[in-house]
């Protein structure tokens, strides 16, 4: 997947806790019932992409994450995803 300043793209990020918010998904309780682990899905915006491929994307809030291009969590947000979720982008 080749990504450029601008795209969005979707990440699935991995929590741990004792109450899922209510946009979680994939929701498991661990083995004696006290927490849970669940994905919450992330939409961001990519603001550039580094020489090693590694990519800074941008939170809806403003805060900025470096990711790597090979993380099986990301992906490019297709038209469809932009239409559907478009509230959650910016």
């Amino acid at each position: 997947m080749k990504l450029k300043a601008g795209n969005f793209v979707m990440y699935q990020k991995e929590k741990i806790s004792t109450h899922p918010s209510p946009r979680a998904e994939n929701i498991f309780p661990s083995r004696h019932g006290d927490t849970y682990s669940y994905v919450i899905k992330k939409f961001w915006k990519v603001l550039r992409v580094f020489d090693d491929d590694t990519i800074e994307v941008e939170t809806r809030r403003g805060k900025r994450r470096t990711l790597a291009p090979n993380d099986h969590r990301l992906r490019k947000a297709g038209l469809w995803q932009r239409l559907l979720f478009k509230d959650r982008f910016f």
